[in-house]
């Protein structure tokens, strides 16, 4: 089906619905959409553009339209606005069916993966920039570089960031995938990791005989989704180079090799592609320097919520900051993840000096009395890092702005609101 011209998104501030939004107006829809977050960082550029933009959640006050895309996250909120959506006769999409019907036009690179899909997908999108392929782009987050977590092109290539919960990035049929690497998460949708292997076959199965499916083939967890396959895998490996210069962390540069793989794939020039690289400044959320407080401590924020990223992310801070004592405040995403994967959280902040751990962000789950932050924080002192509880972002703030030296890299991280905790501390 094509996507009718006139599309209300319910949920439009959403990082990923946002640049949905984007995308629609670039190719001559008209658009509203309905938001219960007027914080959305994502919000005013939407305003700029002529969208309007509703706070009003009473179903029967919802816009007439021809179609209606929805964020997963409105599947467990304000319901009765979806159901209403829903009654209207019309059709009604979820974010990723709707993106995927408007990639079909393009040749797709997406760029799916356990960890580091955001980052590789910004990384590429400046690569093909540079290049001067002119690619449309879907960022899960904000480019440094344009505050723009999309990019709207004329050329043929259309770069995502594809989410393996649901199965969601099965609406692509790439052209070029990346998987970065493949880890049990999701858990509340998935049964295992075999469960989780299977949606990236499946994915893997859809790139065509003359497409190209960049990952480590010798990754235990990867080989058997890209084994048998009539496209050609490239091993992103024989592209990785330590002393390539980059300005963010150095954990970053295996995302690197998977970029400069992907590009040479696409024709890219090596040089071309190590430019950019070597220009590339990150993105919202992704150890993003915040300012200092008050008395010189250093502020940075992640998103990182799953303990591999914790683990990568922190070891990779105190290679580059060895002299720096490492304050991580974390707020555990999820109830279910936190539980299920409690004694990884336990051992993944060994690199930090202290942890201070907030509320868990509940997101799209009903509470859970049997697991909560405290709990975490005893698992993370048996492992010998000092780490404590607080029932608010108040308390962790006035606790840092008692406790937090010159010489001292705070480090907010999780994939809820924690950011705001290191606004506040250097507001």
């Amino acid at each position: 089906m094509a996507i009718p011209h006139r599309v209300h998104l319910i949920g439009i501030g959403g990082i990923g619905i946002s640049a949905l939004a984007r995308l629609l107006l670039h190719a001559g829809h008209e658009i509203s959409g309905t938001e219960d977050n007027e914080s959305h960082e994502t919000l005013d550029a939407l305003r700029a553009a002529g969208v309007v933009i509703s706070a009003n959640l009473n179903p029967k006050n919802l816009p007439v339209a021809e179609c209606y895309i929805y964020s997963d996250a409105w599947l467990t909120k304000h319901t009765e606005v979806l159901a209403e959506a829903r009654s209207r006769g019309v059709p009604c999409l979820s974010y990723f069916e709707a993106v995927g019907l408007l990639s079909k036009k393009f040749k797709v690179v997406a760029v799916a993966g356990a960890h580091g899909k955001t980052t590789t997908t910004a990384m590429m999108t400046d690569v093909f920039e540079t290049a001067g392929l002119d690619p449309t782009a879907v960022v899960g987050s904000l480019r440094a570089k344009t505050k723009s977590n999309f990019r709207a092109g004329s050329g043929a290539f259309f770069i995502v960031e594809a989410c393996e919960y649901r199965r969601h990035f099965l609406q692509f049929t790439p052209h070029i995938l990346v998987i970065t690497n493949i880890d049990a998460d999701h858990l509340d949708y998935f049964r295992d990791l075999a469960d989780v292997q299977s949606a990236f076959r499946e994915l893997a199965q859809k790139v065509p005989a003359d497409g190209f499916i960049v990952c480590d083939p010798s990754d235990a967890r990867v080989a058997p989704v890209v084994a048998g396959l009539a496209c050609t895998v490239v091993d992103y490996r024989k592209f990785f180079d330590p002393a390539l210069p980059l300005k963010v962390l150095p954990l970053h540069r295996i995302n690197a090799a998977a970029v400069l793989a992907a590009a040479d794939c696409a024709g890219i020039s090596a040089a071309t592609a190590r430019q950019a690289l070597a220009d590339f400044s990150g993105t919202w959320r992704r150890f993003e320097h915040k300012g200092k407080t008050a008395n010189g401590a250093d502020v940075y924020d992640d998103y990182g919520h799953h303990p591999t990223e914790v683990r990568v992310t922190l070891a990779s801070i105190r290679e580059q900051f060895p002299n720096r004592r490492l304050v991580v405040a974390f707020q555990p995403h999820l109830y279910s993840r936190t539980k299920i994967l409690m004694e990884d959280f336990a051992s993944a902040f060994a690199s930090a000096d202290e942890v201070l751990l907030a509320p868990i962000y509940a997101a799209r789950e009903a509470p859970d009395p049997t697991v909560s932050s405290a709990i975490l924080a005893e698992k993370i002192s048996a492992h010998g890092v000092t780490a404590r509880a607080f029932d608010s972002f108040a308390a962790i703030e006035t606790y840092l702005k008692e406790t937090a030296h010159p010489n001292d890299l705070i480090l907010t991280i999780g994939a809820g609101d924690i950011y705001k905790l290191g606004e506040q501390l250097v507001g």
